[in-house]
């Protein structure tokens, strides 16, 4: 069975950082696309980061440059997303998707090309 679940969200002071996990199985790693979106109240789900399964490279949505930095374990099946220097429009529920094809997830629409979701972990940036 196919399944992705998020870990490491909470309530972090601006300037603070986090590290998601988002664990997967029943499928391969080396043969999917992982991307983090996330979701603020009233706002559309937007790709955050993304890492591409045939070349291993790297995608990052203009708010988080500088700031996140996505990883992929293959041996544990696992992929993080390091999030430093947050910042309070950080704040939303983060979700992991999974892809088959090259699916770079800050263009616009590629949400739709992600097919297996986990169910989210809440981070919040706040003093």
């Amino acid at each position: 069975q196919l399944q992705l679940v998020e870990s490491g969200g909470g309530l972090v002071q601006p300037g603070g950082s986090l590290r998601l996990s988002c664990a997967t199985s029943g499928f391969t790693l080396d043969y999917s696309s992982i991307g983090w979106f996330r979701q603020a109240p009233g706002k559309e789900r937007e790709g955050v980061s993304c890492i591409i399964s045939s070349d291993g490279n790297t995608y990052y949505a203009d708010s988080v440059k500088g700031r996140f930095t996505i990883s992929r374990d293959n041996a544990k099946n696992t992929v993080y997303l390091q999030m430093n220097s947050l910042k309070p429009e950080d704040t939303a529920v983060y979700y992991c998707g999974r892809s088959i094809v090259q699916a770079i997830c800050v263009r616009p629409g590629a949400r739709l090309l992600y097919d297996y979701w986990g169910q989210g972990t809440q981070v919040t940036v706040s003093s």
